[in-house]
């Protein structure tokens, strides 16, 4: 009968474990790593959307047009005149939308 008691506490002492181990690993998912794949997904269909002439914003805070694309870079034009070519993955922030949405 002793053995018995003994083995339902452990039972029930290895369920009180397991069980904020994984509520854990829930809130852990749903609060960084889930953000994190949402933000990715967002950002390579907004690369993906670029096209010339449109306006953009680096990571680098460099403010320029697109006036030429390749497959994984595009050449930008900045104020001066100048043209700097940039690897797509360094656009921060599409201007032409965010003005639109400025506007309406």
């Amino acid at each position: 009968m002793t053995l018995t008691v003994i083995l339902q506490a452990a039972g029930g002492g290895m369920l009180g474990t397991i069980v904020p181990m994984v509520l854990i690993m829930v809130v852990f998912y749903f609060f960084m790593i889930r953000p994190q794949v949402k933000k990715a997904k967002d950002h390579k269909k907004l690369v993906a959307e670029l096209g010339k002439g449109d306006k953009v914003i680096t990571t680098a805070g460099i403010h320029g047009k697109i006036v030429d694309l390749n497959e994984t870079t595009f050449l930008i034009e900045v104020e001066s005149g100048a043209k700097i070519r940039f690897d797509k993955s360094a656009v921060s922030l599409d201007a032409t939308k965010a003005v639109t949405a400025a506007k309406a």
